[in-house]
């Protein structure tokens, strides 16, 4: 199971997606919970940072690769 979680720098989550099943695509997983009705939000000027996995996008941010 693919479960996407977001949370706070004290470890608090804000946000928890326990919907896929099987192998799947991060994006995928992410694209799925911007999108929902009362989906993943960013708050305006802020970023969420995610592992390499994901690419660039509005509000999320991705490490730096060599």
């Amino acid at each position: 199971m693919n479960v996407l979680g977001v949370y706070t720098p004290n470890v608090q989550f804000i946000y928890v997606l326990p919907r896929w099943e099987g192998s799947t695509v991060n994006g995928r997983v992410l694209r799925d919970a911007i999108n929902k009705r009362n989906g993943l939000k960013v708050p305006q000027g802020f970023y969420y940072l995610y592992d390499a996995g994901y690419t660039n996008g509005e509000g999320f941010l991705a490490p730096y690769r060599e």
